[in-house]
């Protein structure tokens, strides 16, 4: 579903549903209560890259540097899985192609199946902060700073699944830095925080009239950093899956502005193959703060040795 505008912005609606916000805090921590009892404990490092808020922060550009640095597996739900991102999902598709190793579905499973390598590598966890049925040996929370967290509510009243209490579970956050900076948006004092940078490596320049296109949480997070001359937004549900008709819309669209076709490499992977000769992507670059790697590489070896 599209992400609802009153997950950013307080208004008649989000208060209405407050109510139904107590109910589903209370159903999370019976949940989370009863899956903590069951707690796998990994012999192999466990990282877990999450967030509190529901839709896309950045987590996976993120995901992605990290797995590189320490050339280690992934574990993932796998959302949407469909043909066109080989029946694993669009994230996992985008590791995937650049050589990470991407175990989906059940991360317990998986996780117990990476445990049966002869290997000391960390085990890289895409999501999952709120999964107790797993022990993170470090936890890494990713925060958008234009949308913070959001209208401060809980779901359904706003984007949060947790309070902000759950930031006490942090080891570290990573916040991506933009212009404008959510208000109210005040982290702990004590946990390491680090700063990270979105760069958009657009394949036309900016004089390029373009229709840009987007099935993500926050599509306006691309929209604004689109350095061609954007003509058009047009936002779609997250993780949509466009069928031959929304192509054929967006490509009689083009051709009727005289523009190009633009979207986010999230999108672009879920698109049939036919479709990707006509529709670039704009690729998201993350840089992460030197200081981050060296910290949790720390991290990683005192873990390791005390595993071992």
């Amino acid at each position: 579903m599209k992400t609802p505008k009153w997950f950013l912005r307080r208004n008649i609606l989000s208060w209405t549903l407050t109510p139904f916000s107590l109910f589903y805090f209370i159903g999370s921590k019976l949940v989370f209560n009863l899956r903590k009892n069951h707690e796998y404990i990994s012999q192999r490092p466990v990282i877990c890259f999450g967030n509190i808020l529901s839709g896309g922060v950045g987590k996976t550009p993120i995901v992605r540097n990290v797995a590189k640095f320490f050339d280690a597996p992934v574990i993932m739900r796998g959302y949407k899985k469909t043909n066109e991102t080989s029946g694993i999902g669009d994230e996992a598709k985008m590791l995937s192609s650049d050589g990470i190793l991407v175990h989906v579905g059940d991360r317990k499973s998986n996780l117990i199946l990476l445990n049966k390598q002869k290997s000391k590598t960390p085990i890289i966890m895409d999501d999952g902060f709120q999964n107790s049925s797993i022990h993170k040996d470090i936890s890494v929370l990713v925060f958008d700073e234009s949308i913070g967290f959001g209208n401060g509510f809980l779901l359904p009243a706003g984007p949060l699944r947790e309070t902000k209490s759950a930031l006490e579970r942090a080891d570290a956050i990573i916040v991506i830095k933009r212009k404008n900076v959510a208000k109210n948006f005040a982290l702990p004092t004590n946990i390491p925080v680090f700063n990270a940078k979105n760069s958009e490596i657009c394949p036309y320049d900016k004089n390029t009239k373009v229709i840009a296109f987007a099935g993500i949480g926050y599509p306006e997070k691309f929209f604004n950093n689109i350095p061609s001359k954007v003509i058009e937004k047009i936002s779609f549900p997250d993780h949509y899956q466009y069928s031959d008709k929304d192509i054929k819309s967006l490509l009689e669209k083009a051709e009727k502005k005289n523009a190009k076709l633009l979207t986010t490499e999230k999108d672009w992977v879920r698109l049939p193959d036919y479709a990707k000769q006509d529709i670039k992507f704009s690729a998201l670059k993350t840089d992460i703060e030197n200081s981050f790697y060296d910290w949790i590489k720390g991290k990683v070896d005192d873990i390791t040795n005390k595993k071992n």
